[in-house]
C-alpha cells in the first residue's frame, strides 16, 4: 500500500512539473511519513474530513505542493494551519525557509507539535493561539491560508504580520469573484497581484491561489 502512496505522490510532482531539486528522495519520505501520521491521528483528533488514505494525496499534499513555484521570501507563517496544510509539506519541501504554524485548536497543535518531533522539521515554529494573540518577533515575507477565511478576513487579521513588500497566499477553491471585490471596501492597503488556477492531479474541483500585496 505505501507504494501505491508513493507512486501517485512522484507521479503527481510530476503531473505538476515541480521543481525536481526540491523534490529529494528523503523530502518524499518525510511527506509520506507525514502522511503516515495523518491518517494515524485523525482517527482520533478528527484533522480532516478526508478518511481516504489515498484521497489525502491528491487533496492534502499535492494540493499543498501546488503553490510552489509562486512563493517568495525566507520566512512564512500558515495561519489556521490545522493538521499542517499546506505548512508542514512546505517545511519538508523547503528545509532553509522558516515556516511558523498558528492554530487556535490545542488538538491540532499538538499534532503538529508530534509532527515537527518525528519528522525532525527543525525549521517549523508551532503556536498555539489565534492570529489576533500572535506577536512575532519579527515581520513575516509571507502570510499563508488554506481555506481559512475569507480574503477579507485574513487581511483584516494577519495584516499586521506580514512585512512591507510581503505576500499574502490565500488558497481557495472555485474563483473567488465576490472576495475580490470587497477587498475594495477593505480599510487596509493591499493589492491583489494575481489569482492563479491549480490543476491539482486527481481532483476535479477548481482550485486557486491568489497573492495579495502589503505595499
Amino acid at each position: 500500500m505505501q507504494k501505491n502512496f508513493k507512486k501517485l505522490l512522484l507521479d503527481g510532482c510530476k503531473t505538476l512539473s515541480l521543481d525536481e531539486t526540491l523534490l529529494s528522495a528523503q523530502a518524499i519520505e518525510k511527506l509520506l511519513a507525514y502522511h503516515q501520521l495523518l491518517i494515524k491521528w485523525n482517527k482520533a483528533y478528527n484533522l480532516t474530513a478526508v478518511r481516504d488514505p489515498q484521497a489525502m494525496i491528491g487533496r492534502h499534499l499535492l494540493d499543498s505542493l501546488s503553490i510552489m513555484p509562486f512563493l517568495q521570501g525566507e520566512r512564512w507563517i500558515d495561519v489556521g494551519s490545522g493538521a499542517g496544510l499546506p505548512g508542514v509539506v512546505l517545511a519538508i519541501i523547503f528545509p532553509q525557509k522558516n515556516l511558523h504554524l498558528l492554530d487556535s485548536n490545542g488538538k491540532k497543535t499538538r499534532f503538529l507539535f508530534q509532527v515537527k518531533t518525528e519528522l525532525q522539521l527543525h525549521n517549523v515554529t508551532v503556536h498555539h493561539q489565534r492570529v489576533e494573540q500572535h506577536q512575532p518577533q519579527a515581520l513575516y515575507d509571507g502570510v499563508l491560508s488554506r481555506a481559512f477565511a475569507t480574503l477579507a478576513d485574513m487581511i483584516e487579521g494577519s495584516y499586521p504580520l506580514l512585512a512591507e513588500g510581503g505576500h499574502f497566499y490565500a488558497m481557495k477553491g472555485v474563483y473567488p469573484d465576490d472576495e475580490l471585490k470587497q477587498l475594495s471596501a477593505n480599510p487596509k492597503t493591499i493589492k491583489v497581484k494575481d489569482c492563479h488556477p491549480l490543476h491539482i492531479p486527481g481532483e476535479p474541483g477548481q482550485r486557486h491561489l491568489v497573492v495579495m500585496t502589503k505595499p
